[in-house]
């Protein structure tokens, strides 16, 4: 009766998650929200104890979070918005990787199937660690050439990127719990840093329009076709004006405008 009691209480907050997202932001947004929630309590959590391929499930679930925000800011899927999602994604690699090196007695005591429990020496465990930390590396040029960020970020990104690899490497050649240790750690450092300079160094689709027009649509000035319209006199003539269509901007723009970059658009911006 308690296992019933528990799965109604995931059913009941996922149809409130999915009507909170579907009321306040957009479709694809809810799908996201309540896939996620679906994907967190019924395939995750019960792979725990059944196949060390949880980590990487849980990966997805940690990633998607990020792109859902996207969604709801921009109303689409697009490349810009998935960076942060696949830092998240690679970062969580290593950063459990270290924590199931060094936890892995008590892992093993809860009955959980965790990649190093069947890893002995910790080779794999540590190379499965280093591989997705070299990953991360073109995350930061890729968002400095499609646009996202500066070329402060780039810099930053690759410092940072190249610094927790190092301590994923250092702890490939040397398998203790002190270099695991400090791998953890250095994951610990990584994502804060990342994610405060993809916030800092975020570039918008017009900055100059954005400022002067905050809640405003892009509009190319009209300009005169001059067309000569033939009368009975043939004295008359009548200039028309041909006004642009309208532009709206890209979905990126409205995301980097909000108070932060993957959060949902503000109130003052037009939809």
């Amino acid at each position: 009766m308690q296992s019933l009691g528990h799965l109604l209480l995931d059913l009941l907050a996922l149809l409130c998650w999915h009507a909170r997202w579907l009321l306040q932001a957009n479709m694809l947004a809810a799908g996201l929200a309540a896939s996620n929630l679906v994907l967190y309590a019924f395939v995750y959590t019960p792979l725990k104890q059944v196949h060390p391929v949880n980590t990487w499930v849980g990966a997805v679930v940690g990633a998607i979070p990020p792109l859902l925000g996207w969604a709801a800011a921009s109303g689409q899927i697009s490349l810009n918005g998935l960076i942060l999602p696949a830092a998240l994604y690679f970062w969580q690699i290593p950063h459990f990787m270290a924590l199931a090196y060094l936890c892995r007695d008590d892992y093993a005591a809860g009955g959980y199937r965790m990649f190093s429990l069947a890893d002995a020496s910790g080779r794999r465990t540590a190379a499965v660690a280093f591989r997705n930390c070299l990953y991360l590396i073109p995350l930061g040029f890729i968002a400095y050439d499609w646009g996202v960020a500066s070329g402060w970020f780039c810099v930053e990104s690759s410092v940072i990127t190249l610094a927790i690899s190092a301590a994923a490497f250092s702890f490939y050649r040397d398998r203790t719990t002190q270099k695991a240790r400090r791998m953890f750690h250095a994951s610990l450092l990584y994502l804060p840093v990342f994610m405060s300079g993809l916030l800092f160094h975020r570039l918008s689709d017009n900055p100059q329009c954005l400022a002067e027009n905050p809640n405003r649509i892009i509009e190319l000035p009209s300009f005169p076709e001059a067309v000569t319209e033939s009368e009975e006199d043939d004295q008359k003539k009548k200039v028309r004006y041909v006004t642009a269509v309208p532009q709206r901007r890209a979905p990126v723009a409205y995301a980097s405008i909000a108070p932060f970059p993957f959060l949902p658009v503000p109130s003052y911006v037009d939809q």
